[in-house]
């Protein structure tokens, strides 16, 4: 399964955003952001919120649990 850093590069490119709006979105700075995407840093489980609702993705689909990206309601 993918990880979180692959997961985010490839929703970014997906979603044709800038690291600076999910970035903000997500309450962190852009190179905490880019920490994520390189494998760096993990975010906080606050901050991975933030990132699956800005994606409206699950939070299991970003950390790789899940290849389906769907919410459960």
């Amino acid at each position: 399964m993918a990880s979180l850093s692959d997961r985010l590069i490839s929703l970014q490119r997906e979603k044709k955003v800038l690291k600076k709006d999910i970035a903000n979105a997500a309450g962190v700075s852009i190179m905490g952001y880019y920490r994520y995407e390189r494998g760096t840093r993990l975010p906080t489980s606050d901050t991975l919120i933030k990132i699956a609702d800005f994606y409206n993705v699950s939070t299991d689909y970003l950390l790789g649990r899940s290849d389906n990206p769907a919410r459960l309601q």
